[in-house]
């Protein structure tokens, strides 16, 4: 068993995965967060193979089948027409392909695994009110200061405090976010609130001109998900928790089909933020510190992977703090073998926002000819067969 223990700085997704891996493999760990409490934030994720099976390796989709929900497949459908496409299948296809299953969670169910596992396995309970505000690497490790003026020391220090990581701009320098011109929706709708035909366990993506709309239902097939992307200039909070009307959500997506409208009219409460864009940048791994998930590499939401990105950051991280000798070379080897990844996927969201919003799809002539083109089965297996088949367990490190 390793007595060198590991701080990480931020109970998210990606600072308890990264915690219960290094539990896994006999570290110490020491988690800090921010938040006076930790509960439910956000709304639906979707967890690939890419990301499933590191769960399933930490042991815990016997929870976590409690509360996924593991839709049939995905599909594209028409912005005014409804008209359907078939993408792929998510079910016994996905497993044979792919060796894991494609799960779809609230955010607030998987964290709430996550921390309950790591609570069971960890000598130290989270610890809350704890912001780290300053840290140092020094011969030794890494020296850190929180906000209430206490001093800690780790043999490395791992920041997965998100976006807005007062350890991110210390490494990489002031935030260039640049607004993307693109307002998100999202809310969460009571299953049997709506019609039976909406209540399918697919994924969908409806696709129009300069707006999208994703459906999948979350927690067990109790509550469908449900986000809508529009271009609009003017706002640019990008905090997950400002509430919207939906007066003003039906004025961005009255137009669309009825069963969009179904389904945002029986939404419990609309939240809406501005989608920033960030370019990739390097420099995550400074001396003992480094960054993980969104504090490294925050992407758009337009390939669902960043949560998966940060579940496999953690399973690499883990290894590479295993496999070298100090904490310095584990983290420029991680960053090593996460940069282009993480690089690809980011700039590969980007470019789904255009495809998903082409002009095209305002033109009945060309609408349909631009989806059967543009999501035909073998461009569809090369835009996401390289992000299942990744193996972060057997990434050599």
């Amino acid at each position: 068993m390793n007595d060198k223990r590991i701080a990480i700085a931020g109970a998210g997704i990606a600072g308890l995965t990264t915690a219960l891996s290094l539990l896994q493999l006999g570290w110490k760990v020491d988690v800090y967060e921010q938040a006076s409490q930790l509960g439910e934030v956000g709304a639906g994720l979707q967890i690939s193979p890419n990301g499933t099976r590191i769960l399933q390796s930490l042991g815990l989709e016997n929870a976590l089948r409690q509360v996924v929900s593991k839709a049939q497949g995905k599909e594209i459908r028409m912005w005014n027409t409804g008209q359907r496409w078939k993408l792929f299948d998510l079910g016994d296809d996905c497993l044979s392909r792919f060796g894991a299953p494609y799960w779809m969670v609230h955010r607030g169910d998987l964290h709430k695994v996550l921390l309950d596992a790591f609570n069971a396995r960890s000598d130290a309970p989270v610890r809350l009110n704890a912001r780290v505000v300053s840290a140092q690497s020094t011969s030794g490790g890494a020296s850190f200061e929180l906000q209430d003026g206490s001093r800690h020391t780790a043999y490395g220090l791992i920041a997965s405090d998100g976006v807005h990581s007062v350890l991110r701009e210390k490494l990489l320098g002031e935030d260039k976010a640049q607004f993307t011109g693109l307002l998100a929706w999202r809310g969460l709708v009571p299953i049997q609130s709506i019609a039976s035909h909406l209540q399918a366990p697919v994924g969908t993506n409806w696709v129009g001109p300069g707006a999208h709309v994703i459906t999948y239902p979350v927690r067990g097939g109790q509550l469908m998900n449900v986000v809508g992307i529009i271009e609009k200039e003017g706002w640019q909070g990008e905090s997950w928790t400002e509430q919207g009307t939906h007066e003003e959500l039906l004025q961005d997506f009255g137009h669309w089909h009825e069963d969009v409208l179904a389904l945002m009219r029986k939404i419990e409460q609309p939240f809406k933020w501005a989608l920033l864009g960030r370019t990739p940048q390097r420099g995550w791994a400074q001396g003992s510190i480094c960054l993980v998930g969104d504090s490294a590499h925050p992407t758009l939401p337009f390939l669902a992977q960043g949560a998966n990105m940060a579940i496999e950051d953690a399973a690499v991280m883990a290894r590479c703090l295993d496999a070298y000798s100090t904490a310095p070379e584990a983290f420029e080897k991680f960053e090593a073998l996460r940069w282009q990844r993480t690089a690809d996927i980011v700039n590969r969201s980007s470019d789904n926002a255009k495809r998903f919003h082409n002009p095209q799809l305002s033109d009945a002539n060309k609408a349909v000819d631009y989806v059967s083109t543009e999501w035909e089965p073998e461009k569809v297996r090369r835009r996401y067969d390289w992000l299942f088949e990744y193996d972060a367990l057997k990434v050599t490190v």
